[in-house]
Order: structure tokens, then C-alpha cells, then sequence
């Protein structure tokens, strides 16, 4: 019976030191990669999800997220046109 409150303590322990890694919205992750502030797709503007599981890539640091595979060609060939948006 001694080894439940030690699993309780650990378990505790371990959630104070997930959440305490956790990134706070808006800032780098701890790559150094922003994270993608919508919830749409950065080409077409559908809803991430629509189509599926969105396709997440990241590009000069920056997290990028898509509705499907066709929108990722769109992106790579003129990026400067979709970031503009962000």
C-alpha cells in the first residue's frame, strides 16, 4: 500500500514538469519555431480540418499550416504572397 502516495507524488511531479514546459501562445516554441496563429488554411482560407487532417510544414521558421496536399504546391511557389497574410 506504501507505493501509492509515491505514485501520486510522481505522477504530480511529472504534470508540474510538463506544464511548466508548455509554450505560452504567440512566442517561439523551444526550437525557435512560431507557431501558426489561425485556424485556417493560409492559402485558401478553409478551415483547418475541412479536408482532413490539416498538412503542417515550417518555412524560415515560421509554422505553416494547409488544408490539403495541393495547397503546399501553391505555397512553395510563391511564399511571399501567403505570408503576407500571417
Amino acid at each position: 500500500m506504501k507505493t501509492k502516495p509515491a505514485l501520486f507524488l510522481l505522477l504530480a511531479a511529472t504534470g508540474l514538469l510538463v506544464s511548466s514546459c508548455a509554450s505560452t501562445g504567440g512566442t517561439a516554441s523551444a526550437g525557435g519555431i512560431k507557431p501558426y496563429p489561425k485556424d485556417t488554411c493560409i492559402v485558401t482560407g478553409n478551415k483547418l480540418g475541412s479536408m482532413g487532417a490539416p498538412i503542417t510544414q515550417v518555412y524560415q521558421g515560421q509554422e505553416i499550416k494547409f488544408c490539403c496536399k495541393p495547397c503546399t504546391k501553391k505555397f512553395a511557389a510563391n511564399p511571399a504572397k501567403y505570408l503576407a497574410d500571417l
